[in-house]
């Protein structure tokens, strides 16, 4: 499955990542989210699995998880954000279940995800302070 992807993909690639025979990332261009995604998902069957933001020193890190079940293979999308401006397309109209979970990264980490059609609070109280996002470094809340 593996080389399958690799060919299909081909410069859309820019790292590959072996951490095991059943893990692999690859490491792509935000700009391609979209095509990679439309590949693995509704052209090589992959069940979406979740997505994962994290805060590096110098930018976001998005991790879109998709399984081959068949084949005990997961892939994962690395994409790197501008920690300026943290934003990609969202992918809800490739995927309608990826709503959820581009709403909590949105709030917790402040990524914007263009096009999301309800990007609104979805874990935090409604009147939470814009800006102010918890999962991101250095924030302090007061628990309220």
């Amino acid at each position: 499955m593996i080389e399958k992807i690799k060919e299909r993909l081909k410069d859309k690639i820019k790292e590959i990542k072996i951490h095991n025979e059943r893990r692999v990332y690859l490491t792509i261009d935000r700009k391609d989210l979209r095509d990679v995604v439309n590949i693995i998902f509704n052209e090589l069957g992959a069940r979406y699995q979740i997505v994962t933001g994290i805060e590096n020193f110098d930018n976001f890190e998005l991790l879109y998880h998709f399984s081959f079940d068949k084949q005990g293979l997961i892939i994962s999308l690395r994409i790197f954000l501008d920690k300026e401006k943290p934003e990609i397309e969202s992918l809800t109209s490739i995927i309608p279940g990826v709503s959820y979970i581009e709403r909590e990264v949105w709030e917790l980490l402040g990524i914007n995800f263009i096009g999301h059609p309800n990007l609104k609070h979805f874990l935090l109280r409604e009147d939470w302070e814009e800006g102010l996002y918890p999962l991101r470094k250095g924030v302090k809340t007061d628990g309220k």
